[in-house]
């Protein structure tokens, strides 16, 4: 058994969503792309996002200590590329964006905007930092959210887009009931 590196074929075995974090701060505007963005409580209602420690929005967010999350739509995958590709100490990712015909939202509680046309846009407050490893985990309380239920969230897996597929049947019903005969037999 080996490490989990960076581009290992490990790496690539999980699958997560794409997170479009918008930040300000002494970077300017910003918008990166975040695999590493999850909901981590329901009440209050909370996110955490993974960064690198040098990273424009990361310094941005320590600076400001507020975010924006949006979580990426199918067809946003320009948008993830972009965002996820460039550096923001060295380009305007928002305005390049914004020439190419993408929309930014003025956000409701925080300065940053988030992404028009995202599944979800969360507005979060920093509440807690810490590092793990060679990344901070930023977690923000959650002041806004809005959904968009016409909008299928972009999945990211072995560094390509993709559209969830189908769903995977639960078994027939006279199995889910000899499973759950055999578990609980197994209760403490």
């Amino acid at each position: 058994m080996t490490a989990l590196p960076y581009g290992s074929p490990a790496h690539h075995s999980f699958i997560t969503n794409v997170g479009l974090i918008t930040s300000t701060g002494p970077h300017g505007e910003n918008v990166m792309a975040a695999e590493w963005t999850h909901h981590i409580s329901y009440e209050p209602g909370m996110i955490a996002v993974c960064l690198g420690p040098n990273k424009a929005t990361a310094e941005n967010i320590l600076a400001t200590a507020e975010f924006g999350v949006s979580i990426a739509s199918t067809d946003q995958n320009v948008i993830a590329s972009i965002a996820g590709s460039k550096h923001g100490k060295e380009y305007d990712k928002v305005a390049a964006l914004k020439e190419l015909g993408y929309q930014f939202l003025p956000g409701a509680t925080i300065k940053p905007p988030t992404v028009e046309g995202a599944r979800l846009r969360a507005e979060c407050r920093l509440i807690d930092h810490r590092t793990y490893g060679d990344h901070i985990m930023f977690v923000g309380e959650v002041q806004r959210a809005e959904t968009d239920e016409s909008k299928d969230p972009a999945a990211y897996h072995k560094g390509k887009y993709w559209h969830v597929g189908e769903n995977i049947p639960k078994p027939p019903q006279e199995e889910m009931e000899r499973i759950k005969a055999v578990v609980e037999r197994y209760r403490k």
